[in-house]
């Protein structure tokens, strides 16, 4: 019976993945490329005791919209098309982005127990506790030009994860267009959830706040925000994990090109992250902008995030405020 119902678990893993059957030249109609696939997706999950694959299901049916435990297993990489492959790039691959081609274009969510765990004999093997990486757009911003000995200092120990507790790390200011809705909602926690409809989570939930003659624009946004973003505060600074089904548009003191007046604001798509804010490269920053540049009111410790609608030199939307639903975080940094 226990055997009966692990296979059917498995099965139903199976169908689950974003790669569909191809019909192939052999005999069982598949080709060469999905046999080695589910052969390796078979290996893995015959690892998986009942309790891990219930998981594993639960967490890939739901598309990470209800809270999952880690799915632990060791290390042992796959044989996979004459490669191997890592237990977490094979699931992500599965039932995340079945074009993805290394580890290390992951990222395990702060929750997770692989983050910062590198040396760790085991890694979890959740899809949903993992973001893709947003690669460069451009060139880096030529930090370099300033002195080596100020590129290396320390983190800001008032940022840090590991520094004593504080009253709170950021609030956060929910905006349509010009109106800000509802309260600023102060973050505790080293992370937190900010959605408009999450099956079960905690967080700052949009959905709940309420305006009267909401714009059809507005509205049609709203409703795109879905899990929204988880925002986490790291070692090396604070990242936005765009959990919805629409790109998020992000701008940042620490994503501009120092002492330039064009706006850099980066695209973010679902499932990817980013690092909004860097600690190090805003001490950098301090030293390094010209007042007679600045446009205008300017925060150094504040992040821009906008829902499915992108703003700046790229787009109609000049101004975030042209924006229908958007975030401003503003970080607890020398506050």
């Amino acid at each position: 019976m226990f055997r009966t119902k692990r296979s059917g678990l498995v099965r139903r893993l199976w169908r689950s993945r974003l790669i569909p059957d191809k019909e192939g030249e052999d005999g069982n109609g598949k080709t060469s490329e999905e046999q080695e696939l589910k052969a390796a997706t078979y290996s893995l999950l015959k690892r998986l005791k009942e309790k891990a694959l219930d998981t594993l299901l639960e967490s890939v049916e739901s598309r990470g919209g209800m809270p999952s435990d880690c799915v632990m297993i060791s290390r042992t990489e796959l044989r996979l098309g004459g490669h191997v492959a890592s237990p977490q790039l094979l699931v992500c691959k599965l039932y995340r982005w079945s074009d993805l081609q290394h580890s290390a274009q992951l990222k395990p969510l702060c929750e997770c127990k692989s983050f910062g765990a590198l040396d760790s004999p085991t890694v979890c093997c959740n899809p949903y506790h993992y973001s893709r990486l947003c690669g460069p757009e451009s060139p880096p911003p030529p930090y370099s030009r300033l002195s080596p000995n100020e590129e290396h200092k320390p983190l800001d120990a008032s940022m840090s994860p590991d520094a004593p507790k504080q009253s709170h790390w950021c609030n956060v200011a929910y905006w349509e267009h010009r109106t800000r809705v509802g309260r600023l909602y102060t973050v505790y926690e080293h992370s937190v959830s900010i959605f408009y409809d999450l099956p079960q989570g905690t967080g700052f939930c949009l959905g709940q706040l309420n305006l009267e003659h909401r714009s059809s624009t507005v509205q049609r946004t709203r409703g795109k925000i879905g899990y929204g973003i988880l925002l986490s505060k790291e070692l090396d600074g604070v990242w936005a994990y765009n959990r919805s089904e629409h790109p998020i548009f992000v701008n940042s003191p620490t994503l501009d090109v120092p002492n330039s007046r064009t706006l850099v604001v980066r695209k973010v798509m679902p499932g990817y992250s980013i690092k909004v804010f860097d600690y190090e490269r805003s001490c950098l920053l301090r030293h390094t902008t010209e007042a007679d540049l600045l446009d205008g009111p300017y925060d150094p410790n504040s992040v821009r995030i906008s829902f499915a609608k992108g703003w700046g030199p790229c787009y109609s939307r000049q101004f975030i405020t042209s924006c229908p639903c958007w975030l401003e975080i503003l970080l607890n940094n020398h506050r």
